[in-house]
């Protein structure tokens, strides 16, 4: 089993920044790939960003260059640098694990956290 216990967000004006952190329990995040994901009200759930056990990234386009994940393995624990933030950007950011490669769809990943607001508002 793995635990996820997200923290680090909050409200943040236009262009501001914020760190996301995911702390993992358990012996087997090394393993594992670690990925972000948001769902914004009304609509899906979306990946943000995945990082293997090898370092391979995969960010969404809609992030891309403003959004930087990774990981410290010996705590466990995987970050989501976010800067520029966009009114668009508001959502609840959820950190998901799964054992293999990256998934870019939400049901591969058997292991959430109970996600952190991101809301990004003037």
């Amino acid at each position: 089993q793995v635990q996820l216990v997200e923290s680090g967000g909050g409200l943040v004006q236009p262009g501001g920044s914020l760190r996301l952190s995911c702390a993992a329990s358990g012996r087997t995040f090394s393993s594992n790939t670690m990925a972000w994901f948001r769902q914004a009200p009304g609509k899906e759930r979306e990946l943000v960003a995945a990082i293997t056990r090898g370092g391979t990234i995969n960010v969404a386009d809609s992030v891309k260059g403003r959004f930087t994940i990774s990981r410290d393995n010996a705590k466990n624990t995987v970050y989501l640098q976010m800067i520029s933030l966009k009114p668009e950007d508001t959502a609840v950011y959820f950190c998901a694990a799964k054992g293999g490669y990256y998934a870019v769809s939400q049901s591969p990943y058997p292991y959430w956290g109970q996600g952190t607001q991101v809301t990004v508002s003037s």
